[in-house]
């Protein structure tokens, strides 16, 4: 089973008609995002996040509903808004605005969340975006603990995301314990770049792997690339025509802790990273010829 902790929010998605832009409403969050792209790939998922009481919160809730994930593990703050995520899409790429001023995403408390109701719990997969605040980085720090005490693999997406901590340097001090501790974890290539501050891709992944790590690194239209136990690799994808990348890197994550977890991260052969990878590269694919960051397969 994974469990999936971190943001959730609401992802406004920009359509531009002459010179009027409206924003349609998507469910979103990276961590919320793999966890529904994981359970579509048939894992065993569940999601513990928080959003405010309001029209959004409420929309987040009921789409959490119709995927069958349980409500009580999406808390719900009285005194904050959900996050808001504007989305302007230019040839296919997108770009971020964040509404997050004290919102309900990164306020989660280590006490609200009962591992013991996730029976056969394996993966604690966590979100980036909470890092950026102190609040965040204390819920993280706890969720490591927890992880070891309960001898869970952690998996990390990073979306390195500097403008958020101001500087690349206060964004690495933030993401590094994280990373230090991932047992699954995931970049792109431009991510990992700034992160390792290596322009070659080779010297970048050598800085990252350890023995019995998983580092997946997704390299847009050339595919996917994984290093595990020594052996590194690139997988090609599918060529497609992209109408919307938001989203593209969970799907692609979602569908591949799927797969880990139904292996076994220690059992895992390389004809299995094989086969994980050229699936997780087509699920990928399909996300990104689809608008909002949640399509099922």
């Amino acid at each position: 089973m994974i469990l999936s902790v971190g943001e959730i929010l609401c992802d406004l998605i920009g359509e531009t008609d002459g010179n009027v832009t409206s924003f349609v409403r998507f469910a979103g969050g990276a961590p919320f995002n793999v966890a529904c792209n994981a359970h579509f790939a048939g894992a065993e998922s569940a999601f513990v996040g928080k959003v405010g009481r309001d029209v959004m919160g409420d929309f987040l809730l009921r789409f959490a509903d119709s995927l069958g994930f349980d409500r009580s593990d999406i808390k719900v703050d009285k005194r904050r808004n959900t996050t808001l995520a504007f989305v302007e899409i230019r040839d296919g790429e997108r770009e971020f605005t964040f509404f997050r001023n004290n919102t309900a995403d990164y306020n989660l408390k280590i006490d609200e969340i009962d591992f013991s109701k996730y029976k056969g719990l394996s993966i604690l997969h966590l979100g980036s975006l909470m890092l950026s605040e102190l609040t965040g980085r204390n819920l993280a720090k706890n969720l490591i603990k927890a992880a070891s005490t309960r001898g869970l693999k952690i998996s990390f997406d990073v979306n390195f995301r500097s403008d958020i901590f101001g500087s690349p340097q206060k964004a690495i001090a933030a993401y590094t314990p994280l990373i230090e501790a991932a047992h699954i974890l995931k970049f792109s290539e431009s991510e990992l770049a700034d992160f390792t501050e290596e322009t070659k891709l080779a010297a970048a992944v050598a800085k990252l792997a350890r023995p019995g790590r998983l580092l997946a690194v997704t390299l847009g239209k050339d595919g996917s690339l994984f290093s595990f136990n020594g052996i590194t690799e690139v997988v090609p994808t599918i060529p497609v025509k992209a109408v919307d990348t938001t989203g593209a890197g969970d799907a692609f994550y979602g569908a591949l802790l799927a797969k880990v977890d139904a292996i076994g991260l220690d059992n895992l052969t390389h004809d299995d990273l094989i086969a994980a990878f050229v699936y997780a590269n087509r699920i990928g694919a399909i996300a990104v010829q689809k608008k909002g960051a949640i399509n099922s397969f």
